[in-house]
């Protein structure tokens, strides 16, 4: 039996598929998918898959019994768009139990075929009868959805952008500021195209931190979504610098502002499809549309301050984002405002510790500059470009990239306070 990687080492006419996704980026369109299992534990993989964020416009369903069973259902059922199909049969089994599923699927069906046999003559005779993808068991989560967006990706189509969040752990601690300065860096540092999206509607704060005031934003994104595309978006966009450009927020309360879960996943898709990098300037408020939003971002920043209040919030916050992402890594920490005169603080290194993420950032507090810079509506490395806190922005904006690595902090002590923080809200 020839083993299909190795086949490809060595075979020079044939050159194995790139993927045509990374994990962040990967696009899976509104489809339907059905799932015929032989082995529970490809079954709990499918189901796991459908879970994670980036499955949220598809519909799954899993059955048991195999491609026999998958041939029982559709006689007598119309086929999704996507069939996953486990066999372990021998390659003669599977591909007359395939010639017998072919002649009730509808057109335009798609099929993933999940094998037991490593056999590069089987993979390339089953894409010769129009399989879409063979994968070998055991697979992994992330086998299985990037080959359904590969399937799904149109190599005519530019690469979708990668979405940042920013949300503060407590009012006031500076994740607008934050954010702004890292898309601030993120443009200029990588000469890359930015925006920023400010879903603080009544009390955003990007017009001010760039020194715009727009007549339109975010409001009429949100308020048109079957006008969304590029035209409508570009005429929305604010250009503050070559690179960087804004979604201001209105910034008024002649009315309220309530928005169902989904109100913003049309701006979000339209925008990163225009921009490499998308930062999303999330208010500290708690309903549907943050949550929705802070859980099917690529990246997701939570700003702290130096104190209780925002260490009970951050660990509560980071505890449901990562059981709502459970394949995505961990949220960024940032400290801010470390060093506030005559302001007992809890140490940085021991807020990340207690949390169990690694601070991103930890960045100093300077009332002169960051006043000057809000007051004038310039980023921190405008107003002095060999300031040392400039470093920590281009850090966090290297790191929600992808671009570098958190550095390890030491172990602390302050865990049995959170401890006992869980244990006094339990009771």
């Amino acid at each position: 039996m020839t083993d299909i990687v190795d086949e490809y080492a060595r075979d020079g006419d044939d050159e194995a598929p790139a993927a045509a996704t990374s994990s962040d980026t990967m696009v899976i369109p509104r489809i339907a998918i059905q799932g015929f299992c032989e082995t529970n534990e490809v079954a709990r993989i499918i189901e796991a898959s459908a879970k994670d964020r980036r499955m949220a416009r598809a519909h799954m369903k899993v059955h048991m019994g195999g491609i026999v069973a998958a041939n029982e259902f559709y006689a007598a059922a119309p086929t999704p768009n996507l069939i996953i199909l486990e066999s372990r049969d021998s390659s003669s089994q599977l591909l007359t139990q395939l010639n017998d599923l072919a002649g009730v699927c509808d057109e335009g069906t798609k099929v993933i075929v999940i094998g037991h046999s490593n056999d590069v003559v089987l993979y390339r005779e089953l894409l010769r009868r129009g399989v879409s993808e063979y994968l070998v068991a055991p697979i992994e989560i992330f086998d299985l959805m990037r080959s359904i967006a590969d399937i799904y990706h149109d190599p005519d189509a530019e690469p979708i952008g990668r979405t940042i969040a920013f949300v503060g752990a407590k009012g006031g601690c500076g994740a607008s500021t934050v954010a702004h300065n890292v898309a601030w860096h993120i443009a200029g540092q990588f000469d890359s195209n930015v925006v920023v999206a400010d879903l603080d509607l009544p009390f955003g704060t990007v017009g001010l931190d760039f020194n715009q005031d727009p007549p339109q934003g975010i409001a009429e994104a949100v308020n048109s979504p079957d006008r969304l595309d590029d035209v409508f978006l570009d005429r929305l966009l604010t250009k503050c610098t070559d690179r960087l450009s804004i979604l201001a927020a209105p910034a008024t309360l002649d009315r309220s502002y309530d928005f169902d879960e989904a109100a913003f996943e049309g701006v979000i898709d339209t925008v990163r499809q225009s921009v490499p990098a998308v930062v999303l300037d999330v208010p500290h408020i708690w309903s549907n549309w943050v949550l929705k939003t802070l859980s099917s971002v690529d990246e997701v920043v939570v700003v702290v301050a130096p104190d209780l209040a925002s260490l009970r919030n951050a660990k509560n916050l980071i505890d449901y984002l990562k059981q709502a992402r459970p394949n995505d890594t961990a949220p960024k920490l940032v400290v801010n405002q470390v060093g506030l005169p005559k302001r007992p603080e809890i140490k940085p290194e021991e807020i990340a510790n207690s949390l169990g993420v690694e601070a991103s950032a930890i960045i100093p507090f300077d009332a002169n500059l960051f006043g000057t810079a809000a007051n004038n509506g310039q980023m921190i490395s405008e107003i002095d470009s060999k300031n040392p806190i400039g470093d920590h922005f281009s850090a966090i904006a290297q790191v929600t990239t992808g671009r570098a690595e958190i550095r390890k902090h030491k172990k602390s002590g302050l865990a049995p306070l959170l401890d006992k923080l869980r244990g006094r809200k339990s009771a």
